[in-house]
């Protein structure tokens, strides 16, 4: 993204003749790159699940910085700390023609201290695999200036908890799920600002490290997730995050979680995402809130 970009036909159109309509290439002249063309930070960072996005909930964009003729991909590793447990999460996307986007992650629950205290050990970790796919629907980002049409794009994650006999034991309903999203991202490049709305539907208990579905209940819940950032410099975002979430463990109520966040993508090829996150409550621990922290690399 580049910040105070007059909105309006004009930029739209200059935009698109001198960053994303590359000239036809000439006997003489070298081929147009295979990636690259999508401005700086256009393509989000990883969310917790591989999509990409903010750090807590997926967006329309379409990750990598490929265009429509060209391709994209990231790996990412993320790391999140509260007072009494721990998350990693690590995994890559390949996008293609700015249309389509594969994802896979892996997440790694570690229980820390708390372990102990729910009788499954100091230190156990729930670990959970995540595959997902997007698809962009309509509307583009970047060029879509003179309308308040947003670029829409429409999602599947199927995911898998390896430690399916505990998480049944505390209520869960089984340990694999999938979840289905809607996500609406509008970029106002002459307000610096991005704003994403995202339409879940999942039975996931705490993302799905904690199973799917529950004693209480295991229908599919509609839930609302929302970002907003704003470009402090061609380089450096700043924003924040809700995410709405099922409460389906008679054990352990579940609450919504929300973050706030800065990234910086000093080139296309690296980025860093520094946010300080509330979970609200988890496993019966009350009020976990803490630190995340993300590196992206890709092209």
């Amino acid at each position: 993204m580049r910040c105070r970009i007059p909105a309006g036909p004009l930029a739209s159109a200059l935009l698109a003749a001198l960053v994303f309509q590359a000239p036809a290439a000439h006997a003489d002249e070298p081929a147009a790159p295979s990636t690259g063309g999508k401005l700086l930070l256009t393509g989000g960072v990883s969310e917790i699940e591989g999509a990409a996005g903010g750090g807590l909930t997926p967006w329309a964009v379409i990750g990598g910085y490929g265009t429509a003729s060209q391709v994209g991909a990231n790996a990412y590793g993320t790391y999140v700390r509260t007072q009494d447990y721990a998350l990693a999460s690590y995994g890559a996307l390949a996008a293609v023609a700015n249309r389509v986007e594969f994802s896979i992650a892996r997440q790694s629950f570690d229980t820390r201290d708390v372990g102990a205290q729910l009788g499954l050990g100091s230190g156990f970790k729930f670990n959970m695999d995540t595959i997902g796919v997007k698809v962009r629907l309509f509307g583009d980002a970047v060029l879509d200036q003179d309308t308040w049409i947003p670029q829409v794009a429409a999602g599947i994650q199927f995911k898998h908890n390896e430690q399916g006999d505990i998480v049944k034991a505390v209520g869960a309903t089984s340990n694999s799920g999938t979840d289905f999203y809607l996500s609406a991202t509008k970029l106002l490049l002459a307000q610096s600002l991005l704003l994403n709305g995202t339409l879940r539907f999942t039975k996931a208990n705490q993302f799905g490290l904690l199973g799917f579905g529950g004693d209480k209940s295991n229908a599919y819940h509609a839930e609302f997730e929302a970002s907003v950032a704003y470009l402090l410099s061609r380089y450096v975002a700043v924003g924040a995050e809700y995410r709405s979430k099922p409460d389906n463990l008679g054990f352990a109520r579940e609450q919504d979680a929300y973050d706030a966040f800065i990234a910086w993508a000093p080139t296309k090829h690296v980025s860093l995402t520094l946010a300080y996150l509330s979970l609200g409550d988890i496993a019966t621990i009350r009020n976990q809130r803490g630190v995340y922290a993300s590196l992206q690399v890709g092209f």
